[in-house]
């Protein structure tokens, strides 16, 4: 980035604010249906398994845009796609609404799929322009932690007026909402301070294969892709969609306790992002043992509780939604590694290859989890005993044994790289592992 001239900081507020507003909406709209799942099961007239393909629907959408949104998001920049994201999930919604039939349901999740994955890394190339080097981890935090505002202000009031004016009145609020958000970032919202910086110029196909493949070639957006698969996955299919049953279901909790303790896990998530941001802007070379130490006091705690012998105590669930609360903020410091490790004109194409770990493990986890339900559930029973959970979370063990050793290996190639490199121009200052 140009050094050159000052940035005003009541400039960059405004434009970051703003953008953040667009996440913390895009983040509304991915959670609508998990909150308003019961409702949407009778309206639609179908059964749990029918119901996760909607969500399972709307994650792999936004998981296989990422490479393609990143690509253009290089090209067309932050406000483009940010209007652009808006307008699809506003649609979707609209859509949402007005469904009575399982298909045009399906079509307006994976229409908010769509535009949510234009959303989250086009703030984190606004915050790599807008703000210093050093700021971005916390900037960045930041955005991932205060965007989960969406899913507090999409649960109690959501569910409030979908019970009081109806499933149509509830949605085209929703839609409403998305609308308001949208004719701000026209309005505020810019692409760089810089006006020589405000547009890429237009790439022929060969040139946007030979940045892609430069971006997945650096070992630094490797390590960032699979830090972000290993540290992400159980924390977000807890609270997307297996989080709820299991406390209710599987640990007897009422419905009330669980919904506490999923609101728990989102107000320690806006707790921990700063102190995360911190740990990596303060120590960057050692981003991986912050990735290793989550990842090991996540699976440590689940080990725990799917060992104790019968339900596990209050305090000890209470645990085990804090440290989940770690997982999103962690998964962060893959983005870190894309910014640190690609120039800023390929930030998006770097970021869109990170964001893919995450969710293709959380797709695979949702999956797995339901598979392994149905198959340990007694025939004859309409809910899985408690076994049945702790076979299902078992499968997390794969995927962190699979992510760990990724991580390592491509620290250790990012670290020889970077290294060989000391003496040349090639990577930024602080584009340790």
């Amino acid at each position: 980035m140009s050094a050159a001239p000052a940035i005003p900081r009541r400039s960059a507020a405004l434009v970051w604010g703003v953008a953040l507003c667009a996440y913390v909406a895009a983040v509304f709209h991915r959670s609508s249906l998990g909150v308003t799942g019961v409702d949407a099961a009778h309206r639609f007239d179908i059964n749990a398994s029918a119901l996760a393909t909607f969500s399972v629907a709307q994650l792999a959408v936004y998981a296989a845009m990422q490479v393609p949104v990143g690509v253009l998001l290089d090209r067309y920049g932050s406000r483009r796609l940010l209007l652009a994201g808006g307008a699809l999930m506003v649609t979707g919604q609209l859509c949402f609404a007005v469904a009575t039939d399982v298909r045009l349901a399906v079509a307006a999740r994976v229409l908010v799929g769509l535009g949510d994955a234009m959303t989250f890394i086009s703030v984190l190339r606004i915050v790599a322009f807008w703000f210093p080097g050093r700021r971005n981890p916390l900037m960045a935090q930041l955005t991932g932690a205060l965007g989960q505002l969406g899913a507090i202000l999409g649960a109690v009031p959501l569910v409030a007026l979908l019970h009081q004016a109806g499933w149509t009145p509830a949605f085209l609020t929703a839609a409403a909402l998305g609308a308001t958000v949208l004719l701000m970032v026209a309005a505020a919202v810019r692409d760089t301070p810089h006006r020589e910086h405000a547009a890429a110029p237009a790439a022929d196909l060969a040139t946007v294969r030979r940045e892609l493949a430069t971006a997945w070639a650096q070992p630094g957006t490797r390590l960032g892709l699979w830090a972000h698969f290993v540290t992400q996955f159980s924390g977000a299919v807890f609270a997307l969609l297996w989080g709820y049953p299991f406390l209710v279901q599987g640990q007897g909790l009422s419905p009330t306790a669980a919904a506490f303790l999923l609101t728990l896990m989102t107000v320690a998530t806006l707790l921990v992002g700063p102190v995360i941001a911190h740990l990596c802007a303060r120590h960057p070379f050692r981003r991986s043992v912050v990735v290793f130490a989550i990842t090991a006091g996540t699976a440590a705690v689940w080990a725990v509780v799917l060992a104790w012998p019968g339900r596990a105590p209050h305090w000890l669930l209470v645990a085990l939604v804090v440290v989940l609360a770690v997982n999103g903020p962690g998964s962060m410091i893959g983005f870190d590694y894309a910014r640190t490790f690609n120039p800023v004109h390929r930030i998006g194409s770097a970021a869109g290859i990170v964001n893919v770990g995450g969710f293709v493990a959380s797709i695979l986890l949702v999956l797995a989890v339901g598979v392994v339900l149905d198959l340990a559930t007694p025939a004859g029973r309409s809910t899985p005993p408690l076994d049945a959970f702790r076979w299902a979370f078992a499968v997390q063990y794969l995927l962190w044994g699979l992510g760990a050793v990724q991580v390592l290996r491509y620290r250790n190639a990012a670290r020889r790289r970077f290294a060989a490199e000391q003496a040349g121009l090639a990577l930024p200052a602080l584009a340790g592992a």
